[in-house]
């Protein structure tokens, strides 16, 4: 190799670093020095293996930003699924936020702490409570990030729909109290979308200022199948908007659809960004969604 044929592949390892680097998303702990009340345990390290990430003791999120002439100012904070065992967090953490940074969408992808866990000492509130500072931290941060602030959402796919529910109908202003600016800032979601969602946070009844919802499971995945048909009469009851989609077949966890052979599933992000459309979530020349 001659010393200009050395130069040239230095500097192209250079730049294959840089993009490398450049894409690699930034982590932000949910709190700085720890959950509160479990701040002795914010360095100990997470496990991953295969399609799942466990012992979460610094909840975080993953930031994942549209390219400046793509974004619409939407975002969306995604809760992964797992039982509350585990995290699967690529197929339903960065998978999402990469189909969402496609539409122009700012995605963050949310590790929260696993009530169930193995010797978990946490709790589902815990869980509740991680996904509640998850909207706070990123409508928070809506200037830097230029996010509109009334365009923020939340998806949650199987018991991250749970945490979904609980955060959307649970008590959402801010506590103006706090020592922590973030617990300022409102925790509602401005659209809502639950897919195969699991049971726990169902409320008694949808208040009349409920965020616009997107449901979807499949028919043969019974719980789910049933949490959003109740969810949708829920909603009709009191004439917010929501969209259904019950698909005949299709079972449970089939994450963004790539792995199936059935069509339905493959393409139901479509039928998401369909809805974000239809809703003016992508158009930040209307009137955001969630406001009343």
């Amino acid at each position: 190799m001659t010393a200009k044929q050395l130069v040239l592949a230095i500097i192209v390892a250079l730049a294959g670093a840089w993009v490398l680097n450049a894409e690699e998303p930034t982590v932000i702990p949910l709190w700085p020095n720890g959950a509160p009340g479990f701040e002795n345990r914010r360095n100990e390290p997470e496990l991953a293996k295969d399609y799942w990430i466990r012992n979460i003791n610094n909840p975080s999120l993953t930031v994942f930003l549209p390219p400046k002439e793509k974004a619409t100012g939407a975002a969306v904070v995604i809760v992964p699924g797992g039982g509350h065992r585990e995290l699967v967090f690529n197929a339903e953490g960065v998978e999402p936020a990469r189909y969402f940074n496609s539409l122009g969408v700012a995605a963050f992808a949310l590790k929260y702490r696993l009530a169930r866990e193995t010797n978990s000492i946490y709790t589902i509130q815990n869980a509740r409570e991680d996904a509640q500072r998850a909207m706070r931290l990123v409508r928070s941060h809506a200037k830097e990030w230029n996010l509109d602030p009334n365009r923020i959402g939340i998806i949650g796919f199987s018991a991250g729909g749970e945490l979904v529910s609980m955060v959307t109908f649970g008590a959402t202003d801010g506590n103006t109290n706090a020592a922590d600016a973030v617990d300022h800032v409102s925790c509602r979601p401005d659209f809502l979308i639950e897919i195969y969602p699991g049971p726990l946070g169902v409320p008694e009844t949808v208040p009349t200022n409920a965020p616009p919802a997107f449901f979807l499971a499949a028919n043969d995945d019974k719980e789910p199948a049933g949490v959003i048909t109740t969810m949708l009469e829920k909603y009709r009851k009191v004439g917010v908007p929501a969209e259904v989609h019950l698909f005949a077949k299709g079972s449970h966890a089939f994450n963004m659809g790539d792995r199936s052979k059935l069509a339905t599933i493959k393409n139901w992000p479509q039928r998401m960004a369909d809805w974000l459309a239809d809703n003016n979530v992508l158009d930040p020349s209307v009137p955001a969604p969630g406001v009343k």
